[in-house]
């Protein structure tokens, strides 16, 4: 919810259920003037939180804030009130509670708006977009900050102004627009100066020395940082200061990596920011700090190959971690931990504190905590790389096991942790915390079906592994293959397919063919195999595995073929074909710019000669027509074939209807609905639609747009096709449905059968980028 001071009477609306509640909880506010002692009170709690908080106790400051809250609620102090329900959400967000956070924020707003300070709304703005920002909602927290930045350019609020150009300066970093990002700290810095906001001014130094590493002017930044290191120093000891330290810390040590260093010169400073942070963050109790400050120091001594001192101060940060209840900096030091173990050999401790690692990882959300309101630094992993990590080590401890028992345990777990790193793509992608309920109601694929095989590849570095799940039991395969020439292939081929004039593909096929099915063949001959579901790591979720080529046949003349993106993401009940009820939509004129699709017609019609239904087409195919079918009708099939456009970010993921967009969300939300009934929605069909060429995380779209639905099965296109051909496609795929001997994969197998067998249509780009996802059943 995006909150603009020019809508106080829609967001007062809005928050009226949260308001009554917080009467409710905290007791009817009278109007007679609160005694003197409960007003001091207060303003104890209030001073008494504002320390803790310092000391980084965030749960006693969140405890001394509330309770102030609780007086001025129950006094009608509403300005007071709403001043520590700021307070009260700096501490949520200190926390990673971000929805608490925000809810908190729109109290204090809502309340700020009813007395009319309006400089307070307009600090409450900006600190709204700061908190969208820690969520990487980009769009609500660039607009809450250019509109705080704007009243309070007006107003000639500067001291405003200089704090949320810090936040916009930030916003403009995370967008990869770091000269922008420079122009916002340095003014921010220097308003800061002027106005003696020293926190403020320190915080925009810093953020001004990561931007200017971001730019690689690395002299500039090194001056950045002398003069934040000089604010430092000015500092009374407190919180602010430990995290100053930290983060001067982190910038040595990334600056070091790109400027001289003299006898060591830069190792050293950063090594006595980390103990100077250490110290002070101990002698205020601060262990949360002091957690970040040793375990930071324990990274420098990892990337000098101080192994043994590295392992001894991540202990001592994840035992402060703990005791501090900081899941976020324990993660890291459980992590640092692991990798430490592994690079000393100790490979069964090693993956323990990896296992430990991931438990403490999984409860938090996406945008983990991090070391302050700073700039990020090298020193910082990405947090994916942690799945990989522990799948690799389990992958070559399973190499030197001899017992099978162990060896299939081993392989099972890697798969499981690659497993967990696939829904946390898609719960990023879609930010939906529903997909890790629907994970936890799915079904695992191996024991299905006695002819199907399950590939599970996992692209490393120096090498391809791929998990063969047959009906027998895990095998794994390793493949002598880069991630850099895997991906440079799939990309060719990628380029390659859509060319529907040549066969300058087929090299490409045959080599990934010859990567990555033929060290398989002999075990699925064995094994009688006729269905392939592929789990696709990265850039393979871009390519058809049908387009494949031995030499002599496309693999789809040998396999049926569906995608999942992950095992435990499927429900494996086969299709109801005796209760198929359809709801089909689509346009074939064209409309605002987009071109018209004639053969929509003719493949609506033959659906629905096949099944029946409703459609909604041209002028009907309306978004609130759509949100009333699917609210009002136990539709079973939802066939939607209209131009439509897959990317990387999911706010920009769409279908085209007659009068608007209809954005995977709202798609999303639609048919959603459905999931809650006994009858499931079996397949949901996209035709005509395309995924972004070359953009792995647009591919998660496609699939995930099925599972975030609660659809079993989707039907989608890699990319765009004439409509002749997919309309041919499709329906004969409608029409192969009817046997009930054919599972959904096989259906459209005998689909692209039809098509390849056309001399017009046998290309692959016309018939491979169709996709069955989830469910092949």
């Amino acid at each position: 919810m995006l909150v603009c001071p020019t809508r106080s009477e829609v967001k007062q609306a809005a928050l009226r259920p949260l308001l009554m509640a917080l009467a409710l909880l905290w007791g009817t506010p009278t109007h007679a003037d609160a005694p003197r002692d409960d007003l001091a009170t207060a303003r104890h709690l209030v001073t008494t939180g504002t320390a803790q908080y310092d000391q980084g106790r965030y749960d006693e400051a969140i405890e001394s804030w509330k309770n102030a809250v609780r007086i001025y609620h129950r006094d009608d102090r509403r300005l007071a009130e709403s001043r520590a329900l700021g307070l009260l959400a700096q501490g949520y967000r200190a926390l990673g509670h971000t929805n608490q956070a925000l809810q908190t924020f729109e109290l204090a707003l809502t309340l700020a708006q009813q007395v009319g300070d309006r400089q307070w709304q307009t600090e409450l703005l900006g600190k709204m977009g700061a908190l969208y920002l820690d969520q990487h909602q980009m769009e609500a927290a660039g607009q809450n900050l250019r509109q705080a930045l704007e009243v309070a350019r007006r107003e000639q609020w500067e001291r405003v102004v200089a704090t949320v150009l810090n936040d916009l300066g930030r916003w403009h970093a995370q967008q990869q627009h770091a000269e922008d990002a420079v122009k916002a700290f340095s003014e921010s810095a220097l308003l800061a100066k002027v106005h003696r906001e020293r926190e403020v001014e320190l915080r925009a130094v810093l953020n001004n020395t990561g931007a200017l590493i971001q730019l690689k002017r690395y002299g500039d930044a090194d001056k950045w940082r002398e003069l934040a290191a000089a604010l430092v120093h000015d500092l009374s000891p407190s919180h602010t200061k430990s995290m100053a330290l930290v983060t001067l810390g982190l910038l040595a040590a990334e600056l070091r990596a790109h400027l001289p260093d003299p006898a060591g010169a830069r190792l050293r400073n950063g090594a006595s920011s980390f103990l100077d942070a250490a110290s002070l963050a101990d002698s205020l109790g601060d262990r949360r700090t002091a957690s970040y400050a040793w375990g930071y120091l324990g990274r420098l001594y990892e990337t000098e190959r101080r192994q043994e001192e590295a392992v001894q101060l991540s202990r001592r940060a994840a035992r402060l971690a703990q005791l501090a209840d900081a899941p976020e900096s324990l993660f890291r030091w459980q992590w640092q931990t692991a990798r430490l173990l592994t690079a000393g050999g100790q490979l069964d401790q090693a993956i323990e504190a990896y296992r430990h690692a991931i438990s403490t990882l999984q409860p938090l959300r996406p945008e983990l905590a991090t070391a302050g309101d700073y700039a990020t630094s090298a020193l910082d992993l990405p947090v994916q790389h942690v799945y990989l990590e522990l799948a690799d080590l389990l992958l070559r401890r399973a190499t030197l096991t001899e017992s099978a028992s162990a060896v299939t345990g081993y392989l099972a777990e890697a798969r499981e942790v690659v497993e967990l790193q696939k829904v946390a793509e898609l719960r990023d992608y879609y930010r939906d915390e529903c997909l890790d309920t629907l994970q936890a109601h799915a079904t695992q694929l191996d024991a299905v079906s006695s002819t199907t095989a399950v590939l599970y590849p996992i692209v490393f570095a120096d090498r391809t592994e791929m998990l063969l799940g047959l009906p027998t039991g895990l095998k794994q395969v390793t493949i002598p293959v880069t991630q850099r020439d895997l991906v440079k292939e799939i990309r060719t081929l990628r380029r390659l397919l859509e060319r529907r004039t040549t066969r300058e593909y087929l090299p490409h096929a045959q080599q990934l063919y010859t990567w990555l099915i033929q060290p398989l063949e002999s075990d699925l001959l064995a094994q009688h195999i006729d269905t392939l579901v592929l789990v696709p790591d990265a850039s393979l979720r871009t390519i058809p595995l049908a387009a494949l080529h031995d030499g002599r046949q496309f693999l789809i003349r040998k396999y049926a073929i569906a995608t999942t993106p992950g095992l435990s993401l499927t429900d494996s009940r086969p299709i109801d074909r005796t209760h198929i009820r359809l709801l089909a939509g689509g346009l074939t004129q064209g409309v605002r710019g987009f071109p018209p699709l004639p053969d929509v017609a003719t493949e609506l019609k033959a659906i629905r000669t096949l099944y029946g239904g409703t459609q909604l087409v041209d002028q009907e195919f309306l978004v609130p027509r759509l949100e009333e079918g699917l609210k009002d009708q136990a539709y079973t099939v939802v066939h939607l074939a209209s131009h439509g456009k897959f990317e990387g970010d999911v706010k920009d993921t769409y279908l085209v209807t007659y009068e608007d967009r209809l954005n995977m969300d709202r798609l999303a939300q639609f048919v959603g609905r459905l999931r809650f009934r006994q009858e499931p929605l079996e397949l949901l069909t996209l035709s005509a639609c395309e995924t972004a060429a070359g953009n792995d995380s647009a591919a998660l779209g496609l699939a995930g747009v099925a599972i975030k639905a609660g659809a079993k099965s989707a039907l989608a296109t890699l990319w765009y096709i004439n409509d002749q051909a997919s309309s041919q496609l499709v329906t004969e795929f409608y029409a192969q449905l009817h046997d009930p001997a054919a599972s959904k994969a096989v259906a459209l197998q005998r689909a692209q059968w039809k098509l390849l067998e056309d001399p017009v249509y046998e290309h692959p780009a016309y018939w491979s980028p169709f996709l069955l996802l989830n469910n092949w059943q």
